[in-house]
C-alpha cells in the first residue's frame, strides 16, 4: 500500500485531503485513481488506511477506512547528534538511514573538526518526510538548525541515556545500552571524529563514550550502527 502524507489540518475523519506536492506525486507520478487505496500519515503519530474517492484538479479527497496510532514506530525515542560532514550528500544519507531505522530528532552539530559549510535543513527535512513515507512510519523526525557541540551537551535531555561515539572508548555500546530506558541522545562526530578533549567535555555532561568496533567507520556508518544499537530491543 503506498504511503502519502497529509497535515492535520486536511483530515477530518471520516474524510481526508491530499493537496500540493503529495497530490502530484499521487496523481502524475504513482497515476492513481478512484477507488485505489492508500495510507495516508500526518506525521505526528497517526496513520490512516484510506480510499481515493474523488479527484479534483488540486486535490484527492479520500474516505478513511482504518486509523492507527504510532504505526511502525520504535517504542524508544532517539536524538542523533551528528558532526556536519564535508560531503553535502554523505551527510543526506545520514539523515535519510537515521530516519528510516527511527530516530526522533537530528541535531547537526559543529565541532573541532567540521568544515565549514551551509547547513541545509530545509533540504534535510524534506529528506525526513521521504523516509518517513517509505520506511511506514508515521511521525515525522525533526532537523534542527546547526548548533556548536557544547550547545549540543548542555541541552542534551535530562534524564535520557547519552552516547558519544569514539573510536579510543573501551566500552562497547552493545554494554552501555542495557536497562530500563525510553529516551536517548546519541552522538557521532564528522570526518575524523570528535577530538579527545570534546569527549571528556560529553563525559562531563553525562555522555558515556562507547566503541562501535574494531574497525574505522565512516561517520554516516557510524551513525546508522549506533542508532541500529540503540534501538535493537525494537519488538514492534
Amino acid at each position: 500500500m503506498e504511503t502519502f502524507y497529509a497535515s492535520p489540518q486536511e483530515i477530518a475523519p471520516p474524510a481526508l485531503t491530499i493537496t500540493g506536492d503529495e497530490f502530484s506525486h499521487l496523481t502524475h507520478v504513482m497515476r492513481m485513481r478512484v477507488g485505489e487505496a492508500i495510507r495516508v500519515v500526518d506525521g505526528t503519530g497517526n496513520a490512516y488506511d484510506a480510499l481515493i474517492s474523488e479527484l479534483k484538479p488540486r486535490a484527492a479527497m479520500c474516505t478513511i477506512r482504518a486509523h492507527h496510532r504510532f504505526l511502525h514506530e520504535p517504542p524508544r525515542a532517539i536524538t542523533l547528534g551528528a558532526g556536519l560532514l564535508k560531503n553535502p550528500s554523505r551527510f543526506d544519507f545520514l539523515v535519510e538511514k537515521a530516519v528510516e531505522l527511527g530516530v526522533s530528532r537530528i541535531d547537526p552539530l559543529r565541532t573541532e573538526r567540521t568544515i565549514a559549510q551551509q547547513a541545509k535543513v530545509e533540504r534535510w527535512q524534506k529528506l525526513c518526510l521521504a523516509a518517513m513515507k517509505q520506511s511506514g512510519r508515521c511521525v515525522l523526525p525533526h532537523v534542527e538548525e546547526l548548533k556548536p557541540f557544547d550547545a549540543f551537551l548542555s541541552q542534551a535531555e535530562a534524564g535520557a541515556l547519552r552516547l558519544i561515539a569514539h573510536e579510543h572508548a573501551t566500552e562497547p555500546i552493545a554494554a552501555a545500552i542495557g536497562g530500563d530506558w525510553e529516551r536517548a541522545v546519541v552522538c557521532v562526530g564528522p570526518e575524523g571524529g570528535f577530538s579527545d578533549e570534546e569527549v571528556a567535555r560529553a563525559e562531563r555532561a553525562g555522555f558515556h563514550a562507547v566503541s562501535l568496533g574494531p574497525r574505522r567507520l565512516r561517520s554516516e556508518t557510524a551513525a546508522i550502527v549506533a542508532v541500529s544499537f540503540a534501538l535493537q530491543s525494537d519488538a514492534r
